[in-house]
């Protein structure tokens, strides 16, 4: 795209090959990606700083999307806000979006660098739930049927959809379930399974170490939502001859750093603190 002599190139009018509409479509969404970054108000000048655009230009450009709702203005204090149809537009996406189908391509691509089958699953009421399955190449694997449960305390999917939420609520979850023992390794107390639960936060993966089932071992990480709670858990499984100690915590890092990844791109966000150790 050819500029007149003198024109400064701006954040919002940096493509190349955009005719006029194009132009004012692309600027008027870069101001409205800037005013959501800004959630207690921008004024307009610091607002054209930011973007590289002449007051005057963004004032245009903001006058047409408060008349369409996406922005408004506090005419008092002079700011710019996000406006309600803002919302609305975001909300389709997160109504519209199927986790599951934005969840198989990255659950592939674990199974692929793990060599392992990959699980999701989401709570329903003690139990974890499996929705879908990615399997590995092995002869011998574990399998995790579409409508298979596991108990919450004896999986690595329920502790990490547990390690989801905070200390009070797993706490107040955990005095209603009944923590039934599956195998010798499995946690029946409690506490136990808090502290548990505390190591999962601070590593970003839970660990099921032949808990749910004699000979398996399991690693997953939850996926969280756009207010930071657990919406499912994604995990990795196979048996203790193929995954020791030390492919344990590769397996639970790779999980982590899957389940992080599908967060980011369902629009989530990680609660803070979450896995930093």
């Amino acid at each position: 795209m050819t500029r007149r002599r003198g024109r400064p190139s701006t954040k919002a009018d940096s493509a190349m090959g955009m005719d006029g509409p194009v132009r004012s479509l692309t600027r008027a969404l870069t101001l409205l990606e800037t005013v959501a970054s800004h959630p207690h108000g921008i004024s307009l000048g610091d607002l054209a700083e930011r973007v590289e655009l002449a007051p005057s230009t963004a004032h245009r450009l903001l006058k047409g999307l408060e008349l369409r709702r996406f922005v408004r203005q506090d005419e008092e204090r002079g700011l710019w806000f996000v406006g309600v149809q803002a919302f609305f537009v975001g909300s389709a996406f997160l109504h519209e979006r199927d986790f599951v189908a934005i969840s198989r391509p990255f659950m592939r691509q674990a199974m692929e660098q793990g060599g392992e089958s990959v699980n999701l699953a989401v709570r329903d009421g003690a139990d974890a739930i499996y929705l879908t399955q990615v399997e590995c190449r092995q002869m011998m694997r574990t399998q995790a049927t579409p409508g298979g449960r596991a108990p919450l305390h004896a999986s690595a999917v329920g502790k990490a959809l547990l390690s989801g939420l905070n200390w009070r609520q797993s706490e107040r979850l955990l005095s209603r379930l009944d923590l039934y023992k599956l195998t010798e390794k499995t946690l029946t107390d409690v506490d136990m399974v808090q502290d548990d639960l505390d190591k999962a936060r601070r590593q970003g993966y839970a660990v099921d170490d032949e808990e749910h089932a004699v000979g398996l071992r399991c690693v997953s990480a939850p996926i969280f939502n756009e207010f930071g709670e657990p919406l499912a858990a994604i995990s990795m499984s196979g048996p203790m001859a193929r995954i020791d100690d030390e492919r344990l915590a590769e397996f639970g890092r790779l999980m982590a750093a899957t389940a992080r990844a599908v967060t980011g791109e369902l629009g989530g966000q990680m609660p803070p603190g979450f896995g930093m150790e």
